[in-house]
């Protein structure tokens, strides 16, 4: 059997359903529900803490300083190497057992991370920073969750519905920060930034009891039941996974544009609030991200239906324009702030195309056995690359200013469209994936 789609064909077999089609549409749905809730506590839980991220890092090492950025980067790499942990345990033991222990663990690295700012210790800061990227990676994962009972010609509406559930919590999340610091102050004789680390656990606690007790049956396991390859799954390695994407041109495109795009969106949203701040506009700065979030997460589902209707290397041709004119924008704006509103809701409305089409592409173009295990090395590699460059910005702005900042940042989205339009032909000439 054959699905079609505008762009793209995906060849699929016949599966070994152990539910009628209908059960398992009926699952599929209770499945996106209980991943929406998680999504939208999750995602207010990472917008509230990390936008103060960066004025923490200032409050302790001095303003101005080029390591602003670092504070994103422990985040993201934490959630790298948490993405490779967790999909290890989501092969073995389902999706569940591994969203439980990434909200887990991001509820210990919040609690840390405030005794980090509370106590003025940078390390202790960063480590709990580490930990908490956990929560980030497993609402990235959740994406992939999604997919797990959908249908070939539905991954990415599947998982962009995902995505727009974020936007009600990642939007909520910047507004709670004034409360979250006068409360911190007040209740528990918090330092001003500390509160918003320890309140964004809670939501992380909230998120893991969701999942605990309303993910059944897991739907990876169910997939992996209905298709017969749990064992296979199990087997791979992270080298079989890196091969699994190096030998494919569409899986090593797809790859590409997930990692630039967040980059790029990781680099330029950690800079802009401290920006703002130079120009005298940090109490508008959370509002800014607010913006930007919804950019990311609220028309997910146009981007979900567009990659599925016109193929998933249109929607990566259309992100990567959508980017440059955020980069451009963000160069410009200076001290403009409702031009720099315009600029950050393009950069996650960029940064959306690039995900969902980079990640369904992915998932196209990758043997069924394989594809757990590559889902958790491409959010490696994703979240790694974001992070150094949350760093590497740090100091480029540091030298440069966020103006060429932004421009060299247009100049990397440049490669995102080069190997989008250069990708002419049928992008399942290769791909080798099945349903």
């Amino acid at each position: 059997m054959t699905i079609s789609s505008n762009s793209e064909q995906v060849s699929v077999q016949p599966a070994l359903l152990p539910f009628g089609a209908d059960e398992r549409a009926a699952l599929q749905r209770r499945t996106l529900r209980v991943l929406t809730v998680g999504q939208v506590v999750g995602a207010a839980a990472l917008a509230s803490a990390i936008t103060v991220g960066g004025f923490v890092i200032e409050d302790m090492v001095g303003v101005g300083t080029s390591w602003v950025g670092i504070s994103t980067a422990a985040v993201t790499v934490g959630s790298g190497a948490m993405s490779q942990v967790l999909s290890r345990v989501m092969r073995t033991r389902g999706r569940r057992v591994g969203m439980q222990l990434g909200y887990g663990l991001a509820v210990i690295g919040g609690v840390v991370a405030c005794l980090g700012v509370q106590t003025s210790a940078l390390p202790v800061f960063l480590i709990g920073l580490l930990f908490y990227g956990a929560g980030s990676s497993t609402n990235l994962l959740a994406r992939y969750a999604a997919t797990d009972l959908a249908e070939p010609q539905a991954r990415s509406r599947a998982m962009s519905r995902i995505l727009f559930a974020s936007t009600f919590g990642a939007i909520l999340g910047p507004t709670l920060i004034g409360p979250a610091e006068s409360a911190g102050e007040s209740w528990f004789g918090l330092h001003k930034y500390a509160g918003p680390w320890l309140f964004s656990s809670f939501f992380f606690f909230c998120a893991m009891i969701n999942v605990a007790l309303r993910l059944r049956p897991d739907p990876l396991l169910v997939s992996a039941m209905s298709y017969e390859t749990a064992d296979d799954a199990r087997r791979v390695r992270f080298i079989d996974s890196a091969r699994a994407i190096l030998s494919s041109p569409i899986a090593r495109l797809a790859l590409m544009a997930m990692v630039i795009s967040q980059a790029v969106m990781v680099g330029v949203m950690a800079m802009t609030p401290i920006d703002m701040k130079s120009h005298g506009h940090e109490q508008v700065s959370s509002y800014v991200v607010s913006m930007h979030i919804a950019g990311m997460f609220a028309f997910s589902p146009l981007v979900g239906i567009y990659a599925d209707r016109r193929g998933r290397v249109a929607a990566l041709r259309v992100g990567g324009l959508v980017l440059l004119v955020a980069d451009v924008l963000s160069a410009l704006a200076m001290d403009n702030v409702a031009l720099m509103f315009v600029a950050m809701w393009a950069l996650g409305f960029g940064w959306s195309l690039g995900l969902i089409g980079g990640s369904s592409l992915l998932i196209d173009s990758i043997p069924l056995s394989h594809r757990v295990a590559v889902q958790g090395a491409a959010d490696l590699t994703m979240s790694v690359c974001g992070g150094l460059a949350g760093v590497a910005y740090g100091f480029i702005m540091n030298a440069v200013g966020f103006q060429l900042l932004a421009v060299i940042s247009a100049c990397a989205t440049v490669l995102i469209l080069y190997g989008a339009f250069r990708s002419t032909h049928d992008v399942t000439a290769t791909a080798t994936a099945t349903a």
